[in-house]
């Protein structure tokens, strides 16, 4: 998204000062109003101002709806207005409400619920799965759809992804490990897409909440500022193409969530996520000389050693292992190195020459 966007700017300066209430509200506002973005739809100035009241602290988040739901009710008796500013204000009205409530339930009712509280009124369907068969063309696969669920599947699919997340442990788990697991849960959930409209949405705040019950820090800003991102991401996690020689890539996604959890500062870029002539050709371009020097000495040990482990590669550097695995997970996203052949016994290739 664009931060330049004034909204942005206007929540920002609260997210800057010392009071804990109106830091907090603020961070919901910017990813409700962010998360529009995935749909291309942009909040009026009246929600802003109206979020800012609550925001100081003058109305409850009942009154914002009360005030959002009557100023387009007297819109609409005086002129047509833009629909997509109507669905933008109150869906993110809804979006905040419910991300400031601690109550969640991790089940296939919950995602029903939060879809037909956020989408009422503006969908007839809300909170109704689909009940037929979907495409949409996607820019980021140059015109291209994902493979959705079939609609007489939607039901049993989600029950198998639910109770299969269920019974999965994650003690034990390093970060690295649970945030590859996390990405593919919400993945697999998205890809049913058993909704209409409002799918990214609806798992953005079953998502956002579920990572709350684990205790993590969610850093929310990168919801607000990457929404698109995040769809994007998903998209490539699950799209295939035989033909050109394109397979499922869940490292984009995965670059959002190390951000999303950890310190970590990947750029997040949509024309990153976008098939290209490089993408449909398995090539790379990259000059030696725009290699830093943490991945020129990683290249160096594993054209020694294929073999090499990351610990091995770690202890050779002198960086820690978490490091050196975010280090290699944005060089097989920049296409510079590859894995073949598995975890246990695989061994890593040099994509170009240098």
């Amino acid at each position: 998204m664009n931060k330049n966007n004034d909204w942005y700017l206007e929540l920002s300066k609260y997210i800057k000062q010392d009071e804990t209430i109106k830091k907090e509200k603020a961070k919901l506002w910017k990813i409700a109003i962010g998360l529009q973005d995935v749909d291309g739809l942009k909040p009026s100035e009246y929600l802003i101002e109206t979020a800012k009241d609550h925001i100081e602290g003058n109305i409850s988040i009942n009154e914002v709806k009360n005030r959002i739901n009557n100023y387009y009710k007297a819109q609409h008796n005086r002129k047509r207005i833009e629909k997509n500013n109507e669905e933008a204000d109150k869906v993110s009205v809804r979006i905040t409400e419910i991300l400031s409530e601690n109550a969640f339930n991790f089940s296939q009712a919950e995602l029903l619920s939060i879809h037909k509280i956020l989408f009422s009124g503006i969908y007839k369907e809300a909170g109704v799965y689909r009940d037929y068969n979907i495409t949409k063309e996607e820019w980021v696969l140059n015109g291209d759809t994902v493979i959705y669920s079939s609609y007489e599947n939607i039901k049993e699919t989600l029950e198998y992804d639910f109770e299969q997340e269920k019974s999965f442990s994650y003690k034990d788990l390093n970060i690295d490990e649970a945030i590859k697991h996390l990405c593919r849960f919400i993945s697999n959930i998205w890809q049913v897409h058993p909704f209409c409209e409002g799918n990214t949405r609806t798992a953005a705040v079953f998502l956002i909440k579920y990572l709350r019950t684990f205790g993590f820090n969610v850093k929310t800003q990168v919801f607000a500022e990457n929404s698109w991102y995040f769809r994007n991401s998903l998209v490539r996690a699950n799209y295939r193409n035989f033909e050109k020689n394109i397979f499922e890539d869940i490292s984009y996604l995965e670059k959002f969530f190390y951000n999303l959890l950890t310190n970590s500062k990947y750029e997040l870029k949509n024309r990153f996520v976008h098939i290209s002539s490089n993408d449909v050709e398995n090539k790379t371009n990259i000059n030696k000389n725009s290699l830093t020097m943490e991945e020129q000495a990683i290249i160096n040990i594993i054209k020694s050693n294929p073999f090499a482990t990351q610990e091995e590669i770690a202890s050779k550097i002198n960086k820690s292992v978490r490091t050196v695995k975010n280090y290699m997970l944005d060089m097989q996203h920049k296409n510079l190195i590859e894995r073949k052949n598995g975890k246990r016994n695989g061994e890593w290739i040099v994509k170009f020459d240098n």
